[in-house]
């Protein structure tokens, strides 16, 4: 199938140059292998490079859009995944001592009695934006847990709205 879509590649280009007379497809009857040859040179002019080169970075762009919106779609499901986490230790945290921390450095350290953390295997994550994650207790027994998203400011829309948990 790869060398097939080679083939209709090199036809194409070919026919866009204006050289599709002088492309000759070169099937051996025993050879598995589909060559292309150019009938009389070996090699291309320079302006079909050109056009095969505008051609894959035309293809690249389109593929690269797409494939950089995954990016970051898949930070923003990062951090939702590191939120549970902490959000699971903060629970943790609220079993052992009976309320939420002033804030999340006592999942990792902490003196007051019933403590029996560490909440956090290992230091409390940066979102994948390389920012703190917002925490805020806003009541012995409720808590506000946020990212600030892409833009990294309050607020935004689509990849930028804050994450909150």
């Amino acid at each position: 199938k790869t060398s097939l879509r080679a083939g209709f590649f090199v036809l194409l280009v070919c026919q866009i140059v204006n050289s599709y007379n002088d492309c000759k497809l070169a099937i051996g009857s025993n050879d598995m292998n589909k060559k292309y040859q150019r009938a009389g040179n070996k090699g291309f002019s320079l302006i079909e490079l050109l056009v095969v080169i505008t051609i894959m970075g035309l293809l690249a762009s389109l593929v690269g859009q797409e494939m950089f919106g995954k990016v970051e779609q898949s930070k923003v499901k990062t951090a939702q995944s590191q939120m549970k986490i902490i959000s699971s230790s903060l629970d943790a945290y609220r079993l052992d001592i009976g309320e939420y921390p002033e804030n999340l450095n006592l999942l990792i350290n902490s003196q007051q009695q019933g403590w029996l953390g560490p909440y956090l295997a290992d230091d409390l994550p940066l979102d994948p934006w390389n920012v703190p994650y917002q925490y805020k207790r806003l009541s012995a027994s409720t808590y506000q847990l946020s990212s600030l998203g892409a833009d990294k400011k309050p607020g935004g829309d689509n990849l930028d709205a804050d994450i909150i948990h």
